[in-house]
């Protein structure tokens, strides 16, 4: 479980009754969920049960049919584009296929955002991709492409590129998957420094329950469009709820949404 920061008891993201279908299929069916600043939150689920789309949706790429998202106190639901732009600055987000770009080199894809929105010198950008590098254990790879990486090492590589602009969140969405035990275990432990070291809020959906047990201080649990469940790794570990249940001991039942 993680130790992490202090958590201040205010939302620093709250979703309020959110809906979303995509032609005609339910995905996010009245979702709530608080988020507080600081703290890690993995929210868990079945493949295709709407964990991805609901991050979308925290980082303003997609809009809820109805329902309200707020960041820091402001209705980003309701924002134009320049808002919407403005606020995704303050977010860092890690994609399950890490999306590198396989034309630029390792520093180039972590300065990118540096570079288009930072206005600082190349020495800085250079220095602070560098600084980010090393927090992954990687500064020796600047100048390789992607396609000479391991999995693993491009999903590192994907983490310092999150969180090059010191976000205030970072999402992360399947950061364990296709990974080996071990490199998953590199990578939740990534995952708890970098929030210790920055100071950063995460949120993390995955379907690994090994992973969402180290990182998390509280996991939540997605199905048929709603948070059903949530509580500490602990509290998950021994609840009763059936559907927690069954997804953590890997029997939830094929009734169960997609």
């Amino acid at each position: 479980m993680s130790s992490g920061n202090t958590i201040n008891h205010r939302p620093v993201i709250r979703i309020q009754n959110i809906w979303k279908a995509f032609e005609g299929q339910q995905v996010l069916s009245g979702l709530n969920l608080d988020i507080y600043k600081g703290e890690t939150v993995v929210v868990i689920g079945r493949s295709g049960c709407g964990k991805s789309v609901l991050l979308r949706h925290i980082a303003g790429l997609m809009s809820p049919d109805s329902g309200e998202i707020f960041f820091e106190d402001e209705e980003i639901t309701k924002f134009n584009r320049k808002k919407l732009f403005k606020m995704r600055m303050h977010f860092g987000m890690l994609f399950q296929s890490s999306a590198l770009f396989d034309s630029m080199t390792v520093g180039e894809n972590v300065a990118l955002a540096l570079v288009r929105h930072s206005g600082f010198s190349m020495e800085k950008v250079n220095r602070i991709v560098l600084e980010k590098l090393e927090l992954v254990g990687l500064a020796d790879v600047t100048g390789k492409h992607p396609s000479e990486l391991s999995g693993g090492m491009k999903k590192r590589v994907a983490l310092a590129r999150a969180v090059v602009m010191n976000p205030d969140v970072v999402l992360y969405d399947e950061p364990t998957t296709g990974l080996d035990p071990v490199m998953a275990g590199v990578i939740n432990r990534l995952i708890l420094s970098l929030q210790k070291e920055l100071d950063i809020t995460s949120i993390v959906v995955t379907h690994d329950i090994e992973s969402a047990y180290r990182v998390g201080d509280k996991i939540a649990m997605l199905h048929d469009g709603k948070i059903v469940y949530e509580g500490t790794p602990a509290q998950v570990e021994n609840t009763d709820n059936h559907l927690v249940r069954g997804f953590v001991t890997g029997q939830l039942g094929t009734e169960a949404s997609m």
